[in-house]
């Protein structure tokens, strides 16, 4: 690295020293290996090929931080969504802590009580009725504590009805612990009923391909379920994520354009048992329409697809997503079949899903194809016109040549008349 430096000084300063109007190219010398291998990462980073941002990854997680957001407090007036969108681990400690903070508050209430009127002073005293029988410390008033939440009722420790303070506070722990566990009970099937989970047997084709299709340039990906309950009324979407710049001059990063796979036809609504080719036809309203073979790699973008539907178990709406950059976007190849048919059945073989093989495409963009095949069809039109016209130009020289012999037999004969009158 120093001696990396040190010559990018020298060189420096020779070029100084030469004439400006002087055409010297200066090269940078060749560095060893070692040199190579230890450049500093900031310098690596300006020779490296700018690598492209996902947006929304491969398994479907949205590549986006929300930062500075300062109006913290909705979270909390939402608060059951809230702890529902925490990681396990979180959701896990807030469960144990809120049970063991409300069974310690209680249970010092409950001791705070007994000392207050005076049972400790008491324990064991058969003519003295305490507040709670067999009440004779802090331990025990967090035993009682958790019996009353939680209605074990072992039948040691019990309440007397000498004690109106302790019958009010019992009811109040009663109606709040109930409230506890509908919250945190409830969070917690919803924590592990979540659909999402669901969308874990949902598949996407690692590839998106560019191949014909009757005809026409086409755009594909595979989807796929790899249970054997049923994704109900589920749909298709894809998004175009790609940064453009308005007439106006205003710059949109991280653009959202629909790709139709389907919406005007229906296609764009699954049956999904058997793994399915999702398609979309460029053409004119396409976002690929001028897209070639060659400048595909040099594009930069991103297509979202989202796939949703209904659990048929539970009735919950599941959502799947996945994406597809430049670099996953395969010109000139179709997706391998993996249905066949078996002996009363159709077998889907998973391990040839992802697998694609090379087919003969055009390179050009669907909107060179189209001029191409106009400028194919104008020849015969050429063709046709010409012929008409030659044919009309054979028809005026023969009457000229009538004409002219019609003249000349006219001649003629107006000779012999004066001849012969001669």
């Amino acid at each position: 690295v120093c001696l990396f430096f040190m010559a990018a000084n020298v060189l420096e300063e020779d070029s100084m020293e030469q004439d400006i109007e002087s055409p010297v190219t200066i090269h940078q010398p060749k560095l060893p290996k070692q040199a190579r291998e230890d450049l500093p990462k900031n310098i690596s980073k300006e020779c490296a090929k700018r690598k492209i941002q996902r947006y929304v990854r491969k398994d479907g997680k949205c590549n986006v931080h929300h930062g500075n957001v300062r109006e913290t407090y909705r979270y909390l007036t939402d608060i059951f969504t809230t702890l529902v969108d925490l990681k396990w681990r979180f959701n896990l400690l807030i469960f144990v802590m809120v049970y063991t903070v409300t069974w310690l508050f209680f249970g010092m209430i409950w001791w705070l009580i007994a000392y207050m009127r005076g049972d400790m002073d008491h324990i064991g005293d058969s003519t003295w009725t305490p507040c709670v029988s067999n009440l004779n410390g802090f331990v025990s008033a967090f035993l009682f504590s958790i019996e009353t939440e939680t209605t074990i009722g072992y039948g040691y420790r019990v309440i007397t009805d000498k004690c109106p303070e302790g019958i009010i506070l019992l009811l109040v722990q009663s109606v709040l612990g109930s409230i506890v566990n509908a919250f945190m009970v409830g969070c917690m099937f919803v924590k592990i009923s979540q659909p999402k989970k669901r969308a874990e047997t949902l598949v996407f084709s690692t590839n998106a391909v560019i191949s014909m299709r009757d005809g026409k340039l086409c755009l594909m990906f595979r989807v796929g379920d790899l249970r054997n309950s049923h994704i109900v009324e589920a749909s298709i979407r894809a998004k175009l994520i790609k940064s453009k710049q308005t007439k106006e001059g205003e710059f949109i990063p991280l653009n959202q354009t629909d790709i139709n796979v389907g919406y005007y036809t229906g296609d764009d609504r699954l049956f999904l048992v058997s793994p399915l080719i999702i398609s979309h036809e460029i053409n004119q309203q396409s976002p690929f329409w001028e897209i070639s073979k060659a400048q595909l790699p040099k594009e930069e973008l991103e297509i979202v697809v989202i796939l949703e539907g209904m659990v048929e178990a539970t009735g919950m709406t599941c959502q799947a997503r996945s994406s597809y950059i430049t670099s996953e976007i395969l010109w000139g190849y179709r997706f391998t079949p993996v249905l066949t048919l078996e002996d009363g059945f159709y077998e889907v073989d998973y391990n040839s899903f992802h697998e694609t093989y090379e087919t003969n495409t055009p390179v050009y963009s669907a909107k060179e194809l189209a001029e191409m095949a106009s400028r194919a069809e104008l020849p015969l039109t050429w063709s046709v016109s010409s012929k008409l016209d030659q044919h009309a130009e054979l028809e005026t020289e023969e009457e000229e040549k009538n004409q002219e012999d019609q003249n000349e037999r006219n001649g003629d004969v107006a000779n012999l008349e004066s001849e012969s009158k001669v």
